[in-house]
């Protein structure tokens, strides 16, 4: 018993130690935008030599790729609302995955609408919508919470009130969609470039300029 108290110990401990370890500078004050009381993620790049129609092709595909790759969600979530003169709107609905082990797998449904407008070769793009649907039976989906990004990762409802640190719960949430946010668009921008047979390491983006 002393020795199962000592490892328990011990475990403790070393989470402990990795969590005050973490780096949290990217996810504290501002790291979540707001524009009118509401989460909205926003990126604008141009894409040099290429006309609108051939930036707008890339960036329909891009879009499609992401609802192709949608999980089912109720009511038939993703999906592409829009695809206009004036540009591509879609909703989108993925796991977002917290942490998975053998007998451990926290997860969430995340979904959100993204917007793509493209003149000319400027493209700006637009994710708004933000909810996670969290705690559900992994069996039949049943029995999840629905929650709002504004209700749960913004400044105000993540951090503490010196705004130092991260909530533990919500905190996870925002770190994660944070990080997804950056990956979507960097992964827009680097749809532009020319792939190339070997590449052992992330080539320089030459294709687009980010603003």
């Amino acid at each position: 018993m002393k020795k199962l108290f000592l490892c328990l110990m011990l475990i403790a401990t070393i989470g402990a130690t990795a969590r005050e370890k973490r780096d949290d500078s990217k996810y504290l004050s501002g790291a979540v935008p707001e524009v009118n009381g509401m989460v909205t993620f926003k990126k604008s790049f141009n894409v040099p030599g290429k006309s609108g129609q051939e930036v707008k092709n890339v960036m329909k595909q891009f879009v499609a790729k992401l609802v192709d790759n949608s999980i089912p969600a109720p009511g038939n979530y993703a999906r592409i609302m829009e695809d206009n003169d004036e540009g591509i709107v879609a909703r989108v609905c993925e796991w977002m995955v917290f942490v998975k082990k053998p007998l451990v797998l926290d997860r969430t449904r995340f979904r959100y609408q993204i917007e793509v407008a493209v003149k000319d070769s400027h493209v700006d793009m637009t994710i708004q919508q933000l909810t996670y649907y969290y705690g559900e039976n992994t069996e039949n989906g049943e029995g999840g919470e629905l929650i709002k990004a504004e209700e749960w990762i913004t400044d105000k409802e993540a951090l503490n009130k010196a705004k130092t640190k991260l909530y533990p719960k919500s905190g996870k949430f925002r770190r994660k969609t944070v990080d997804r946010m950056e990956e979507i668009f960097d992964d827009a921008m680097d749809a532009f470039e020319q792939e190339e047979e070997i590449l052992p390491v992330k080539p320089i983006r030459k294709s687009v300029v980010e603003e």
